[in-house]
């Protein structure tokens, strides 16, 4: 009895200095001022005295509190603000820096390089004005500093078809093994590796992981994003056994690779906090959502996409680089990313369009003595997409057999400065190739330079891609006369794909 005497004695008390304190203070505060002290809050005191009474205290305050004192009291204690908009999508990236500084000598050198480089960072950045909106939401929507944006611009300067001697490829340059780890769907038809939605996912991901794997401290986790965890974990336990420091600036045994990495990141990054101090001039990037995912289904000609929205193909490629052919991936996924002001056409398009009209086929009846890699030799198609285009579980095909072979319209676009090889033209003396077999450090550039003709090309005589990397010994047809290149507008020609 004595001590529910005792609380309700110190519940009016408390009550009374409720009132007391909004009447006092209804004239004075103001909607910024900072919130007040807990050793003054009612509550935290009822607390301190009796911690049975914090939930009778908010209850008496609800309930006997006048609507228009509470509402005060939240606005001076919890002032709401809008967040600031921006027209330069530039402001807002600055706005969103917070990643510690780093100490380091090599930041001064790349700073110099990227400003007197001005084409270079021109070029560059132009290519981040397609994805740049995208990063920035993404990374701010999970929290995460905006100097993370800039990532891509180290990685790969915001090419999604940049492709590493480490089998590395897209914005965030993952390997084949790594993207596959954190949920990238790679094939002949698409490689989730240079999707731009997909990989930036994935990369974040990575990110965060990594950002807990070390502690918190965003240095060490850029530099196990280019290095590997590993590596990065047994340097910092090399320096940690010896006594020595263990943060990013303190490790030596280090890749040059990785040493320049993160320093090269933190340069980019003054430069874009402050352009006007290096003489570089970031041109603004509009803060509003450049594309946007529409889904399309099934497999659909990216040619076909491209004039039910009357945009040109190359264009729908540039925001759709993971599709590595000219039609989407027949077993998904089945969307496209268009001009957002395209969303419309598009979706109004695929719903009169028929089946048979989304992509095209030709049918091929199998002869006696034809093989799968013959017949994708003629079409210009990988054995891989036959098979795909077929439901075959082995190259095996039998005579009298139909097969459905993926054309795109795209594929029959032939400049005429470029003519098609034909029989004769191969057949003739002037037209005979050159039969060149890789050595160790060539490159397709080194090659083209060599026989002074264009990388495009000799992908397009082989059917490989131009960002490939060639294989010790391989193989390549060149015509240095009488040269029988097609060329092809869109994306990434088709190549033979193993198996």
């Amino acid at each position: 009895m004595d001590q529910i005497t005792s609380n309700k004695q110190i519940l009016r008390f408390c009550s009374g200095l409720i009132v007391t304190l909004v009447v006092s203070g209804c004239g004075t505060l103001s909607p910024n001022a900072p919130p007040s002290n807990v050793e003054t809050d009612p509550v935290a005191q009822a607390s301190a005295m009796s911690p049975g009474l914090v939930g009778v205290m908010a209850a008496t305050q609800a309930d006997n509190t006048p609507q228009e004192q509470v509402a005060a009291i939240s606005n001076a204690d919890s002032p709401i603000t809008k967040p600031p908009r921006y027209d330069d999508l530039w402001d807002r990236v600055r706005t969103g820096f917070s990643m510690a500084k780093l100490d380091s000598p090599l930041i001064e050198r790349h700073e110099q390089w990227f400003a007197r480089n001005p084409d270079y960072m021109q070029r560059m950045l132009g290519r981040a004005r397609l994805y740049l909106h995208y990063i920035v939401e993404e990374v701010e929507r999970r929290g995460m500093p905006l100097e993370l944006a800039l990532l891509p611009a180290i990685e790969s300067a915001y090419k999604p078809h940049a492709y590493s001697r480490a089998r590395a490829s897209g914005l965030w340059q993952f390997i084949p093994s790594t993207g596959r780890l954190y949920g990238l769907k790679i094939n002949w038809w698409y490689d989730g590796r240079r999707d731009i939605e997909a990989s930036t996912d994935a990369a974040l991901d990575y990110l965060e992981k990594l950002y807990s794997d070390f502690d918190g401290d965003w240095h060490l986790a850029l530099a196990a994003y280019n290095a590997g965890e590993g590596r990065i974990m047994r340097a910092v336990d090399y320096n940690h056994r010896r006594g020595r420091g263990t943060q990013f600036a303190d490790l030596t045994r280090l890749k040059s690779e990785t040493r320049n990495y993160v320093p090269k990141l933190m340069a980019m990054i003054n430069i874009v906090s402050d352009p006007a101090k290096y003489g570089v001039t970031l041109e603004p990037i509009p803060n509003t959502q450049y594309f946007i995912k529409v889904d399309t289904g099934s497999q659909i000609d990216l040619n076909v996409a491209a004039q039910l929205t009357d945009l040109d193909v190359d264009e729908l490629a540039r925001i759709n680089p993971g599709f590595s052919r000219w039609a989407t991936d027949p077993d998904g996924p089945h969307y496209l990313l268009v001009p957002i002001d395209k969303k419309d056409a598009l979706i109004d398009g695929l719903d009169k369009l028929s089946n048979k009209d989304r992509v095209q086929w030709r049918r091929h009846a199998v002869r006696r003595g034809n093989t799968l890699s013959e017949i994708a030799r003629r079409y210009r198609v990988s054995v891989s997409a036959i098979r795909s285009a077929n439901r075959l579980r082995s190259n095996l095909i039998r005579a009298g057999q139909s097969l459905l072979i993926p054309i795109s319209t795209r594929q029959r676009r032939v400049s005429p400065r470029l003519p098609v090889p034909t029989a004769h033209s191969r057949g003739s003396a002037k037209s005979q190739p050159i039969h060149h077999r890789v050595r160790s450090g060539e490159t397709l550039w080194s090659i083209a330079r060599r026989y002074n003709v264009l990388i495009k090309q000799i992908a397009d005589w082989n059917l490989i891609n131009p960002d490939e990397i060639l294989r010790l010994g391989q193989r390549l047809k060149i015509w240095t006369s009488g040269s029988p290149a097609a060329h092809y507008r869109g994306a990434t020609l088709a190549r033979d794909a193993e198996g």
